[in-house]
């Protein structure tokens, strides 16, 4: 009997060995490579279409994999519904977009990925080489609108992992109606006059998550648009750039509103803004509401915090307009550090639609090693705690 008892024991631990430690084979993996990408600057367009159809249509949890080298893109799009219900994307290697900028200027988005139920992306190197489109901007007359290096459209229950971004045409990764996304420990790079590189666009989506990552742009850190609700950003380096921005709304009058955006635990290095709302002064039904700024450190910001209800860039038939995007329930609790201006705290709402229930809690920003300054306009609010400066509601 004891013989039996030890010779099933002995069974169970090498089932369990089986279990844990080998893989699995109710998986399956494409390497780009076996369809003929190679990492010698060669065009792999075509290679990698076929490995993700395969892996997007496998009836078992798939991964296309890109092996270490550094493999050339042209405009391409990777689709959705899939068959599999989680399709892994493996990028080990470096993505290169062509030195020619015309070849994915006009496309949008130089890499998508759309219409897709459980992805994740994981690790790898983007490099868009939006040098010579950017001197085409500031010098030329005959440009292409540029790319978005990485899409997100229409993808639900996903994530991006360590992915690093270097010198988008325009913004390194763009989130547009998406669900239950998760994007983490990603590195955005590019010089701080690269015009309009904003690390991360964000609209039409909800629950999405950005945690662990750094971000250095030459335009908003991140980007907050229309129709985003529910949306975590926490432990994020932020600087150069534009900071964080929600906004800009009220591009047109029948935009849907933000609500639920959380900001903690950010660190703002001598960027142009810290945490700004910016709206056009245009007649409109959006709305900001339930926001939270918590934790926040200022490093020789010039708006450290800021909201900004009459931009209007190029005063483009709208500067003698108010804007209609009602801003209500906005917190900054402990928000501290320098600002690179004398006014740290501006609040320029609203005139026929105030800004309402802002609250300051424990804020303490300085200029200059001597108190800052503050200013309102149309804003109604409290302030509890150490405040400085002062606050200027009434």
């Amino acid at each position: 009997m004891d013989r039996i008892i030890i010779v099933y024991s002995l069974t169970l631990i090498i089932l369990l060995f089986i279990i844990t430690f080998l893989p699995s084979t109710n998986a399956a993996t494409y390497n780009v490579a076996a369809f003929g990408a190679k990492p010698d600057g060669t065009d792999s367009t075509k290679p990698f279409l076929q490995a993700w159809s395969l892996a997007c249509s496998s009836g078992k949890p798939a991964t296309m994999w890109i092996p270490r080298g550094t493999y050339l893109l042209k405009k391409i799009a990777f689709s959705g519904p899939c068959r599999s219900k989680r399709v892994t994307v493996q990028v080990d290697g470096k993505i290169q977009a062509p030195t020619d900028f015309w070849f994915v200027g006009n496309s949008g988005s130089w890499i998508l990925f759309q219409g897709i139920d459980g992805l994740t992306i994981n690790g790898g190197i983007l490099d868009a080489r939006g040098s010579h489109f950017w001197n085409c901007r500031r010098y030329g007359a005959n440009c292409p609108q540029g790319a978005t290096s990485l899409s997100l459209s229409s993808v639900k229950n996903g994530i991006v992992n360590g992915l690093i971004s270097v010198d988008s045409q325009r913004a390194h990764m763009s989130i547009n109606g998406c669900n239950n996304l998760r994007v983490r420990r990603v590195t955005l790079i590019a010089p701080d006059q690269s015009p309009n590189t904003d690390g991360i666009d964000i609209q039409a989506s909800t629950a999405v998550t950005i945690v662990d990552s750094s971000i250095r742009t030459g335009d908003d850190c991140i980007a907050i648009g229309p129709g985003t609700k529910n949306l975590m950003v926490q432990r994020v380096g932020c600087g150069p750039g534009h900071g964080i921005s929600i906004g800009s709304l009220a591009r047109s009058p029948n935009e849907a509103g933000v609500e639920g955006i959380t900001v903690k635990d950010v660190t703002f290095t001598g960027s142009d803004n810290g945490l700004r709302i910016k709206t056009w002064p245009k007649p409109s039904n959006s709305f900001v509401k339930n926001v939270l700024y918590q934790n926040i450190v200022m490093n020789n910001v010039r708006n450290p915090i800021i909201i900004d209800q009459i931009y209007c860039p190029g005063t483009k038939g709208c500067s003698n307009q108010n804007s209609g995007v009602k801003i209500s329930g906005v917190t900054y609790q402990n928000v501290h550090g320098t600002s690179a201006t004398p006014i740290a705290v501006r609040f320029h709402c609203s005139a026929t639609t105030p800004c309402s229930e802002i609250k300051l809690s424990n804020v303490k920003l300085t200029y200059s090693k001597q108190p800052a300054k503050s200013f309102c306009s149309s804003a109604i609010g409290t302030s509890q705690g150490q405040v400085a400066p002062r606050s200027c509601f009434y």
